[in-house]
């Protein structure tokens, strides 16, 4: 707005008083007033809205469970649906002392272990290779990356068929390059199926952690191996110095998805033995499908909350290590290290 001064001309144009902040005179009630404007018939507005979304949510998410849930507790069989007593515990004893829950357990160790650790190294190292400069490396990385998108149990299919023992490609490879005299029979064998089993689920997950990995790598500063470089740093050095360090929260938080993923993870072992031969495959999962479908739901459901709790687990595990993250990573304190003391070779 102008004024006018004491010979007549306009003087000049003055700004209204500025309040902390920079906000204008009645701009902070206006905001505050509208920010009170959330009344409770906004609030049922917004609540209708969402009522279809929860109704479905709870009727087929969360009713199915507390259904599941209350038959762990009962004796429910498809042989006999006219006794559904409440038998307490006794589906949980019957799970534990069942001959095949020790091989089942030392099964689920083995296919979750023994599948994270060369899915991780193998990951690690493809993720390394994808991150430098070299010409079609979009074409590689669709093609390391294409796995990840099909189905496990088409996984399980194809791998299947390659550790035939009569026509797969896997014996007929290993005969030519004079490996074995024979054929394998490796998925009729207990001794050779899991680790058939195995090969497969490292070749579909070695995927997930060269996305993960590889999007954690391309955050790391080139200052950081150009400060290393003048240091005189190897290339171990610099991975265990830097590179690990500035992506361990990464690694941490990929680790513990794909242990809670590979442990529900029966479709791939489905698709190659069904848990066979003589249950020697089976992991939690594949033996409570199997369960279920000899008809004892009251065992099968016993089963599924020992699964249930066992990944809330690594549920909580994983809660904590997200919050890590968001706190702050491990890219500070590698980047301060090098800053300040370099990294010595």
């Amino acid at each position: 707005m102008s004024t006018t001064s004491t010979s007549g001309r306009p003087g000049p144009r003055t700004a209204p008083p500025v309040r902390k902040g920079g906000a204008p005179p009645g701009h902070g009630p206006v905001r505050a007033r509208r920010r009170r404007e959330f009344t409770t018939r906004r609030g049922l507005l917004i609540a209708a809205f969402m009522a279809p979304a929860a109704v479905f949510v709870a009727v087929f998410t969360y009713y199915p469970m507390v259904a599941g849930s209350q038959m762990a507790f009962r004796n429910w069989k498809l042989s006999d649906l006219t006794d559904t007593s409440w038998v307490g515990w006794k589906n949980f004893r019957d799970v534990f002392t069942d001959p095949a829950w020790g091989t089942v357990l030392d099964n689920t160790l083995v296919w979750v272990v023994g599948s994270i650790v060369p899915q991780l190294v193998i990951g690690f190292a493809i993720a390394l290779w994808l991150r430098r400069r070299f010409p079609f490396r979009g074409l590689y990385q669709a093609l390391i990356f294409f796995p990840w998108a099909i189905s496990g149990f088409l996984i399980g299919i194809l791998f299947r068929w390659l550790f035939n023992s009569e026509f797969g490609v896997v014996n007929d490879l290993l005969q030519k390059a004079g490996l074995i005299d024979e054929p394998i029979a490796w998925l009729a064998d207990p001794k050779t199926a899991m680790t058939a089993v195995l090969i497969a689920n490292v070749w579909y997950g070695v995927t997930f952690f060269a996305i993960m990995i590889l999007a954690a790598l391309q955050s790391i500063p080139d200052e950081l191996y150009e400060a290393a470089a003048l240091d005189g740093a190897g290339k171990a050095r610099t991975l265990f110095r830097i590179t690990i360090p500035y992506i361990r929260t990464t690694l941490a938080l990929t680790v513990l998805l794909r242990i809670i993923w590979i442990f529900n993870f029966p479709d791939l072992i489905f698709g190659m033995t069904g848990g066979g031969p003589n249950d020697e495959t089976h992991i939690v999962t594949t033996w409570m499908i199997k369960i279920t479908q000899q008809g004892d739901y009251g065992r099968a459901s016993a089963l599924g909350l020992l699964v249930v709790a066992f990944l809330l687990v690594f549920a909580v595990f994983f809660l904590l290590a997200t919050r890590e993250k968001r706190g702050g990573t491990g890219g500070g304190r590698a980047g301060r290290t090098v800053g300040k003391r370099g990294v010595r070779a």
